[in-house]
């Protein structure tokens, strides 16, 4: 695999050659990664995956019109050919007044830190065998554990580098690291699966296989034997595990282009307090190791720690230059590169932060409600903010955790929603959005 240097000087050739061909600006990603992972099953070696992947893009522009492309073939015939094909495919497009690259002035240059998100460490294929071993082993002898469905470990790397014509240049090189796990509890009829897995940038921030792996079988047991719910509105409480979901539609809903096309249930919403006062939600892609963390962004702007929401309002969009340009605003350096198109929108490491109360404080005073760990579905709107998900877990009666019980839907409006909504104390940065176990009153169960 390049260095982050040789990445970016193929970004920058490949912007050169668009250029040549006429293009009045351009801008170039390279990505490359690999991946080895191997996976266990009931104690024997079921998989041996190896991948390895090279791509470029580019994104060129006549005047306001613009096309992408793509290309896996990096040969400098195949590169001369693709910014040929780019530049006959602007000129057949259409014009979009909100085109272009990021203003020059807003362009990141450097130094950037060091977000440490490479691991010396690395691991061979019988480390990898050991550790998903582990992992299972640990599962397995959970008691009530039947059968399973096999447990991985894995380790990756990459680059990615991105190159435009007004003078952006920039790389970096992360590496990934993985272990799961997924068994079966019960036997005929009552049979229940569940797991566990982690990923960071470091082997040394993994929790150990054996604790993976024993988390992944305590979660199989304990949901054996589901009852019902009644039907009606109730506390719900949602596990860390499954509240980080809230968030997500929440940020979805402050993208930029959903604000411009306004299709986004949080129009109009803009330095208006969503949350109850108190909640802070706060975005670090600047943070070391994080599983999100970048310096620059797909368009070259600098990245920043910011709170998206403070003291339940909230404090602005998420934006790149097309839809800040349609909105009269500034780009945020929000924006993301696929492997082609114009770029998109994401966040860096983002917590919702913690409040006072203990889990147990929080549903101390639940009388009759539901502890959720499991969403199914995709239920939401993003206009209207109604929200509607299948749901399994546990009750909660007399403020203590019950039975499991699975086959109930859980529905409400997201904007409801969020300003009931009380974060735990219990917070642990161990995933790139992380939140709280966090209780929201009022939701509508229907179960029986």
């Amino acid at each position: 695999m390049l260095t982050p240097d040789e990445a970016l000087d193929r970004a920058q050739q490949l912007v050169e050659r668009a250029r040549r061909a006429g293009a009045d600006a351009a801008d170039a990603v390279y990505g490359a990664s690999s991946s080895e992972a191997i996976q266990v099953r009931l104690g024997k070696l079921e998989d041996v995956e190896r991948s390895e992947s090279e791509h470029i893009s580019l994104r060129l522009f006549v005047g306001k019109r613009s096309a992408s492309i793509g290309s896996s073939d990096l040969s400098p015939q195949a590169l001369d050919e693709l910014a040929s094909r780019a530049l006959a495919m602007a000129r057949s497009a259409p014009e979009d007044a909100y085109a272009g690259l990021a203003p020059d002035e807003m362009l990141s240059t450097g130094p950037w830190p060091d977000l440490d998100l490479l691991d010396s460490r690395e691991p061979g294929p019988q480390d990898l065998r050991r550790m998903a071993e582990e992992a299972e082993d640990a599962a397995r002898a959970v008691a009530g554990v039947t059968n399973s469905d096999g447990a991985s470990a894995s380790s990756g790397g990459g680059v990615v580098a991105l190159a435009t014509s007004h003078g952006f240049g920039g790389a970096y090189g992360s590496t990934s690291r993985s272990v799961s796990a997924s068994v079966v509890a019960g036997e005929g009829a009552d049979k229940q699966r569940d797991g566990d897995w982690r990923a960071m940038h470091h082997w040394s921030d993994l929790p150990t296989p054996a604790s993976i792996g024993a988390l992944a079988g305590e979660r199989s047991v304990a949901k054996l034997s589901p009852g019902r719910l009644r039907s009606g509105p109730m506390p719900v409480v949602f596990d860390p595990r499954v509240g980080g979901s809230l968030v997500g539609h929440l940020l979805g809903a402050m993208s930029g282009s959903a604000i411009a096309r306004r299709s986004s249930f949080l129009l109009d919403r803009l330095d208006q307090a969503i949350f109850a006062s108190g909640i802070t939600i706060v975005e670090d892609p600047l943070r070391p190791r994080g599983l999100r963390s970048r310096a620059f962004d797909g368009e070259g702007l600098a990245t920043r720690a910011r709170n998206l929401v403070e003291d339940g309002r909230l404090t602005g969009w998420l934006m790149e230059s097309a839809s800040a340009r349609q909105l009269g605003l500034a780009p945020t350096g929000h924006a993301a590169r696929g492997g082609n198109g114009a770029p998109g929108v994401s966040v860096g490491n983002v917590d919702l932060l913690p409040g006072t109360l203990s889990p147990a404080e929080l549903m101390a005073d639940i009388k009759d409600g539901v502890y959720i760990t499991e969403l199914i579905g995709q239920g939401v709107n993003g206009v209207t903010g109604d929200y509607s998900r299948g749901a399994s877990g546990f009750r909660i009666v007399d403020g203590q955790i019950a039975g499991p019980v699975a086959e109930f839907t859980v529905a409400g409006n997201l904007l409801a929603m969020f300003a009931a909504l009380v974060p735990a104390n219990d917070l642990e940065r161990d995933r790139s959005l992380n939140v709280p176990t966090l209780r929201v009153d009022g939701l509508t169960v229907a179960g029986d």
